[in-house]
């Protein structure tokens, strides 16, 4: 009598450690060729199409300066003072008036958004010191507009507050190797996201493939023994 009942078989393959390593070998140019296409064009973008970018920055400190004996006065409540002014200031320096007076001042053809984009002015924590940095593409320009952007900002300080106890610690220098792009970094990533994509396609590859090429795609698709293969004959066999 025949059983009435019926195997079922998973649509799911499952697959182990040599089916991974055996898929990975069969592609295995695809995984050398995409990353390397990838590299090279990243190297390509980054060497001679993208704009290197420069960044330079001056250092500012709020607070009073007191000469001789005059230091021992310098009080706690002084200290906390210039603590609290430092988040104050750091927004005025980048504020529409002084952003227009560095343009005006240097006679920049820009636009005060185009210019506050590359101007970043932030105070360095649990400290009475702000930095003023400055991107542009030229160098000698990035620590040029730094120094002016901290020069109009603490003269709109002893224009508003009516007192200067804001002075310069470091004035910016023009710096010699750029900041973007990050070039090593760029063929690095785009690497690891070529090899990422190729795996993808080669798993995508074997499992759009439901051919069968050896006698393994017999045992492995159809479940049934392997009694013979014929060898593959050149036209001169």
């Amino acid at each position: 009598m025949n059983d009435d009942r019926m195997e079922v078989r998973d649509d799911f393959e499952v697959i182990d450690l040599r089916d991974i390593w055996r898929i990975l070998k069969k592609g295995k140019w695809l995984l050398i060729s995409l990353p390397l296409i990838a590299m090279i064009v990243s190297g390509i973008i980054s060497f001679f199409v993208l704009t290197p970018r420069y960044e330079a920055s001056t250092t500012l400190m709020v607070g009073k300066t007191y000469e001789g004996q005059n230091a021992m006065m310098v009080q706690y409540n002084d200290i906390l003072t210039a603590n609290q002014l430092v988040k104050t200031y750091s927004q005025l320096a980048k504020s529409r008036s002084v952003v227009e007076k560095v343009i005006e001042f240097e006679k920049l053809n820009v636009t005060h958004e185009q210019l506050s984009k590359n101007i970043d002015v932030k105070p360095v924590k649990d400290t009475q010191l702000i930095q003023i940095t400055v991107e542009d593409t030229n160098p000698e320009r990035a620590a040029m507009l730094a120094n002016t952007t901290a020069a109009v900002f603490m003269g709109k300080v002893v224009e508003i507050m009516k007192v200067g106890n804001v002075n310069i610690i470091d004035n910016a220098v023009a710096p010699e190797s750029p900041v973007k792009p990050n070039k090593k970094l760029n063929i690095v990533v785009a690497g690891v996201i070529g090899l990422m994509i190729a795996l993808g396609l080669v798993f995508l590859l074997e499992f759009l493939d439901r051919t069968i090429k050896n006698g393994d795609d017999v045992q492995r698709h159809l479940g049934l023994p392997v009694l013979g293969v014929i060898p593959k004959m050149d036209k001169r066999g």
